[in-house]
């Protein structure tokens, strides 16, 4: 290599040296840069990309029954956690106080030993573990213990403790009405009465500041500027619990009985429309029963003869047949074109009139009166089953509601057989609740009501939204058709096809209905085909006060009619009904009164008891000067005695012992307390003793017992 190329060749690897050397030198300058001239800035960037504020959930409002009874509530549910690198956790607090805390876990919860307890906290120390979960669904009792632990309660800055509240929501009554009453999916929707009115209950979401620690956990940071969730408000239902209870067991009783697959059943007051109870049952892999599907609600089925009312209530309203008509169910069997309608009774009834026809449940009678009046016009049949409002929704609250089926002459399905069919309650859907809605406008004097859910929505015991009746049609036909159309339904119970249903001290009028169930792929022609076996109707039927339906599907056993299956689930509910209701009792008036006797009252506010007692002439005598008052039984008399209350602005508990829940909840919550409740009757105990001084929002406890 000459001396030029050994030149060029130095040069050339003193350059490339010097490069690297002021790359390194850069790197070097902007280290030192970052970690100490703007270290504050990147440390605080930092900060803030590790932290951001995150929603939190309301506690939602409360569904209460009619009479004010929880059926569906809030609890909180805590999760204990721990921050093993707190400040304030030295290593000289930890020889001292470690011991004593695992002891106390041990024995509050009972899942670990204490030296369970304390490898696991020294572990999550030794990992400088900043969220370790302590517990899992701690609740508000053991809440108050854990926070008077040793450790625990030198405060969360010294002990590390973290608590993390969330809420679950508890149905007190069980399975009564639960897929009415509904809950929140993990999506956050809601079905039942808690998704139609999850506008008042959800309340407004808050936020708060959190920081994300290792595995994108996050955990709150006490600031200031977050702000508080607002709960949600309260729910007050139309369902009377004591009904819920009556239909409940009878159904479920017979749908055992007959080893139905399931069956749902609703109760409503004729001239609100307010659903009084509620009930759907299905069959489970180990035969017990539960609420999960709302069948009632949303599931249209073919209605089978229940049907054949609204058929024949058409034809009386146009004026094409009279109930006086006679017609030839000719011995049951009656063909129209390629198919054969039977009825269910061998023979036939031979010659009968209309009257009768609906009474006996005949399939040729409707079908031939039906088809003869309309074959020519089949459109003015439907257009007059329309009329009647069974083509469209009810527009209830409760989501999901079914959407009726009703064809039109032309539509794709029709047939030749359509008209007759369709007359007795095939080829047509409807949901248990829209058939209910229409007998229920029967007894109404025309009347059709929307059913109702729930009367009104309140918060902090203030009513800010009331849910009046609502009409859907003031008269779905003629007050002669009407009367006609009763009648036939009375004669349904007293010599037709319910005769099993005739009550001693009152009536009951109503319609059987069998159908039988078409199956997805082969129709109604498989082996082993299943029925529906339903009866609606309403009672007392010369002053209706309730409508009611029950629907049962697929039973198994012991027949499938509507009278043998429905109408004793009907007849029970109608009998507990019945005698449960002072109003509905006529024959009581040549009793002898029984002996008078002073009542025992609830403790609660002065002027509603005075009231309410001088309507029962139960004498009152008042003990000094008070708007609320304990009372007391004497021997002529209920005593009032003041009781001592603290003023809203002093946050002292008040005494609720002895109230009703109204009064109870009413103080309670104008003081700014959340309020749990369990049992039924007047308050026994109360969680905060009267007197105790509490921050706005606390949780108190009622133990109600009767």
């Amino acid at each position: 290599m000459t001396m030029d190329a050994q030149r060029s060749f130095r040069l050339r690897t003193l350059t490339v040296y010097g490069l690297l050397l002021l790359f390194a030198l850069a790197i070097a300058v902007k280290l030192f840069t970052i970690q100490l001239v703007e270290g504050e800035r990147w440390t605080a960037r930092a900060e803030h990309v590790a932290t951001a504020y995150r929603t939190v959930q309301p506690d939602r409002g409360h569904i209460y029954s009619e009479d004010g009874r929880l059926l569906s509530t809030s609890v909180p549910e805590y999760e204990v956690r721990m921050d093993l690198m707190a400040d304030g956790l030295t290593e000289e607090l930890l020889r001292t106080e470690l011991d004593p805390l695992c002891q106390a876990l041990s024995d509050l919860f009972g899942d670990r030993t204490a030296a369970e307890y304390r490898r696991d906290l020294l572990a999550a120390r030794a990992r400088r573990d900043r969220y370790h979960l302590v517990k899992r669904k701690v609740d508000h009792e053991q809440l108050q213990t854990v926070k008077d632990m040793p450790l625990f309660r030198r405060g969360r800055y010294v002990s590390g403790l973290i608590l993390e509240k969330r809420t679950v929501r508890v149905r007190p009554f069980g399975r009564l009405a639960a897929r009415s009453v509904g809950y929140v999916l993990k999506d956050s929707s809601a079905i039942g009465i808690e998704g139609g009115f999850d506008t008042w209950l959800r309340g407004v979401t808050g936020r708060r500041l959190e920081r994300r620690l290792t595995g994108g956990i996050w955990m709150p940071i006490d600031e200031d500027n977050g702000q508080d969730p607002v709960p949600g408000s309260d729910v007050h239902s139309t369902i009377d619990i004591n009904l819920q209870d009556v239909a409940d067991a009878a159904l479920g009783s017979q749908l055992r009985k007959h080893g139905a697959h399931h069956g749902c059943v609703v109760v409503m007051e004729v001239s609100t429309g307010y659903v009084k109870a509620i009930s759907n049952l299905t069959l489970q892999g180990d035969s017990t029963y539960v609420e999960d599907l709302n069948y009632a609600v949303g599931l249209p089925t073919e209605p089978g003869s229940t049907f054949k009312t609204a058929s024949l209530m058409v034809a009386l309203e146009d004026g094409v047949v009279k109930a006086t008509d006679t017609v030839d169910t000719r011995g049951g069997k009656v063909r129209f074109h390629d198919r054969i309608m039977r009825d269910s009774h061998e023979g036939g009834y031979g010659r009968i009139t209309v009257h009768r026809a609906l009474e006996l449940s005949s399939n040729t009678a409707v079908s031939q009166v039906v088809n003869k009046a309309y074959r020519s016009d089949p459109k003015r049949f439907v257009d007059g089953l329309r009329r009647l409002g069974l083509d469209r929704p009810l527009g209830v609250r409760i989501p999901g509601e079914g959407v009726p089926v009703m064809r039109d002459p032309g539509d794709k399905g029709w047939s030749g057989v359509s008209l007759p069919w369709m007359s007795i309650g095939y080829e047509v859907s409807l949901t248990p609740l829209q058939v209910l809605a229409f007998y229920n406008a029967i007894a109404n004097d025309g009347r059709m009501m929307q059913p109702q859910f729930a009367t009104r929505v309140t918060r902090a015991g203030r009513e800010v939204q009331r849910f009046e009746p609502v009409t859907l049609k003031e008269r779905i036909c003629s007050p002669t058709t009407l009367a006609q159309v009763r009648s036939m339904l009375e004669g349904v119970v007293d010599t037709g096809t319910a005769t099993n249903l005739k009550a001693a001290h009152f009536r009951i009028a109503g319609k059987t209905g069998t159908a039988q169930i078409a199956r997805e792929r082969s129709g109604y022609k498989s082996e082993g085909v299943s029925y529906q076996a339903s009866f609606v109707g309403y009672f007392p039927a010369d002053a209706p006060r309730y409508s009611c339906i029950v629907v049962v599907s697929s039973p198994s056993m012991s027949g499938y009619y509507g009278n043998v299956v429905a109408g004793p689930i009907f007849r029970e509910i109608a009998d507990k009904i019945h005698s449960n209701r002072l109003e509905m009792q006529t024959g009581l008036a040549g009793l002898a009164p029984p002996q008078a006797r002073t009542p025992v009252t609830f403790g609660g506010h002065a002027g509603d008891l005075r009231t309410a007692l001088a309507g029962l002439g139960v004498p009152v005598e008042q003990e000094g000067e008070g708007e609320w008052v304990v009372s007391q039984a004497a021997d002529t008399s209920v005593v009032l005695r003041p009781r001592g209350m603290p003023g809203d602005a002093q946050h002292l508990v008040p005494n609720v012992g002895g109230m009703g829940l109204r009064d109870a909840l009413y103080l309670l919550e104008n003081r700014g307390l959340r309020v749990q409740v369990t049992g039924v009757g007047m308050v026994r105990r109360q969680s905060l003793m009267p007197g105790h001084r509490f921050t706005p929002g606390t949780t108190i406890v009622l133990e109600l017992a009767t």
